[in-house]
């Protein structure tokens, strides 16, 4: 299994975030967010957001980073990804 987390670009309530994926399992994913202190809400279906601040805490407990674009890419071969059409279809099913 490997981390990975994309470069921080994306803005949002006051501070810029990245993702945290997994390119082999959802379960050794949150294995890692929880041994690094990540809150459980971060968690969106096949990644965690995580805030500028906490980057390089997490490349330094074993996240390899990567480009957005190979983020995904790696998430997509996976077949770990959820596509925004399946993300909106689950959160109409799911009140969280």
């Amino acid at each position: 299994m490997t981390v990975l987390i994309d470069t921080p670009l994306w803005p949002k309530h006051g501070t810029v975030w990245a993702h945290l994926v997994s390119d082999a399992s959802i379960s050794e994913l949150r294995e890692f967010a929880d041994r690094a202190g990540l809150p459980r809400r971060a968690f969106d279906l096949d990644h965690y957001d995580v805030p500028v601040e906490r980057y390089d805490d997490l490349v330094s407990a074993g996240a390899v980073p990567v480009s957005p674009r190979e983020l995904v890419g790696r998430l997509a071969a996976s077949g770990l990804r959820v596509t925004p059409r399946e993300r909106r279809e689950r959160r109409r099913v799911s009140p969280d």
